[in-house]
């Protein structure tokens, strides 16, 4: 029941990201409208995961926070396999390969690790001991 409350984040989560994503691509301020966007994206994260972190531990209970951090990017990195590559990217002329080899893409999942890992430490880890 953890990882089905996990994934429940996850996938609110990747609709957060996707929602500032896109929508940064409406409202110009570089030239470089992916790395804008690869930026909203970045710092969006942080507070949204933060809070889904929280919201996951107060719903569902102790988890490590590697294999939560697991779970919730490996479901992000589905919900961008299933919907924002074919949906968001590909109509663009996009592809798997382009988006699934960018460096930023594999920095911020890191990042989202990072963050759910930062969080079980301050927030859990002491409550578990």
């Amino acid at each position: 029941m953890k990882t089905i409350k996990a994934i429940i984040i996850a996938v609110l989560i990747w609709m957060v990201g996707v929602s500032f994503f896109t929508l940064s691509y409406y409202l110009p301020v570089l030239e470089d409208l992916e790395l804008q966007a690869n930026l909203t994206l970045a710092i969006i994260l942080i507070p949204t995961i933060w809070l889904g972190t929280h919201v996951y531990y107060k719903w569902s209970g102790p988890m490590h926070g590697l294999k939560a951090g697991v779970i919730i990017v490996m479901t992000l990195i589905m919900m961008d396999a299933l919907f924002t590559v074919p949906y968001f990217i590909m109509p663009y002329g996009g592809s798997y390969q382009e988006f699934f080899g960018a460096a930023s893409f594999w920095l911020i999942a890191m990042e989202c690790q990072l963050v759910i890992y930062l969080y079980w430490g301050s927030k859990i880890k002491n409550k578990q001991s």
